[in-house]
């Protein structure tokens, strides 16, 4: 076999081996597998038309490779996910002793704009948790999705990720376990546990006892984070909410609404699992914004 063909063959293997470590070691979603995967074929093809391997890739490689991207005129999110691609699978393979060096400390993407989350207010984001539908069924699980949501800033990728036995419901809090298989504790208001405690009530007439996921699906399987952004969508549209309401706008609206009453940044950074504070900081702006239109709006000498 040429020393090329071997190449590429070893060069797919080890990024099926990153994309399969992704999903099943550092819980990442669908759809980030699915994308960085695209973009690792992209590249392991650029590779093969020039000869190399993944061991051979130097910072002229890379250089050429971003080039070629950009004369198709990408958008710079693209490039930046491109870059991230690239950067992670590398990290990858020195963490486990494929290759000796990564060639990608190096390798910058483009500066990305940062833009402020969609955010519901306090009326709307009452109205869309009080949306559930109608099936009875249906209804209790749903409810409880969007109040879990709302009410404790999760992800919707740590939401059907949670297992019975991580809510206590006495206690009021549930053990969310993030990317990467950190945990930490969040709190479940009243009205979560609420609604969770009638969805637990019909859950268990029609679920398997083996089962440990807390929300199942109409089979009695594990949701996935694809139906929480369904259900979420369906009740915004119930509710005549803008059309691009998705569980993160919920958790926006969770840190932003604790803000506005007077909640102190590490404590929500804490409560939104961030590991750096600069991340919360983002929701600061939101309260800011919105502090200043009321300003504009209400005094006689703004």
């Amino acid at each position: 076999m040429p020393a090329n063909e071997t190449g590429q063959r070893t060069a797919t293997l080890l990024v099926e081996r990153f994309l399969r470590h992704l999903r099943l070691g550092r819980n990442s979603s669908e759809h980030t597998v699915r994308g960085y995967g695209t973009d690792l074929t992209e590249f392991v093809a650029f590779l093969g038309e020039r000869g190399a391997g993944l061991d051979e890739v130097d910072q002229l490689t890379l250089r050429a490779f971003l080039a070629r991207l950009r004369e198709r005129d990408l958008s710079r999110r693209s490039l930046a996910r491109k870059v991230a691609a690239l950067r992670s699978l590398y990290r990858y393979l020195t963490e486990q002793g494929h290759l000796p060096r990564n060639p990608t400390l190096a390798l910058r993407g483009p500066r990305l704009p940062r833009t402020l989350p969609t955010v519901l207010d306090e009326t709307q984001a009452a109205s869309l948790v009080d949306g559930a539908g109608q099936n009875p069924w249906l209804q209790a699980r749903n409810h409880a999705i969007l109040e879990l949501l709302y009410g404790s800033g999760v992800r919707a990728s740590e939401l059907v990720g949670l297992n019975l036995s991580d809510v206590d419901l006495l206690s009021e809090v549930a053990l969310v376990r993030k990317k990467g298989k950190k945990e930490r504790l969040v709190p479940l208001g009243s009205y979560s546990c609420a609604a969770l405690s009638e969805y637990l009530r019909l859950r268990r007439e029609r679920t398997p006892a083996e089962e440990p996921a807390l929300f199942v699906n109409g089979a009695g399987a594990r949701l996935t984070a694809r139906t929480v952004h369904r259900v979420v969508q369906k009740a915004a549209r119930r509710r005549g909410l803008p059309a691009k309401v998705t569980p993160h706008t919920l958790r926006h609206s969770f840190a932003t609404h604790l803000l506005d009453r007077g909640a102190d940044l590490r404590s929500v950074q804490e409560l939104l699992g961030h590991k750096n504070l600069t991340t919360t900081q983002l929701y600061t702006h939101l309260t800011t914004e919105r502090l200043r239109r009321t300003y504009d709006h209400a005094h006689p000498r703004a």
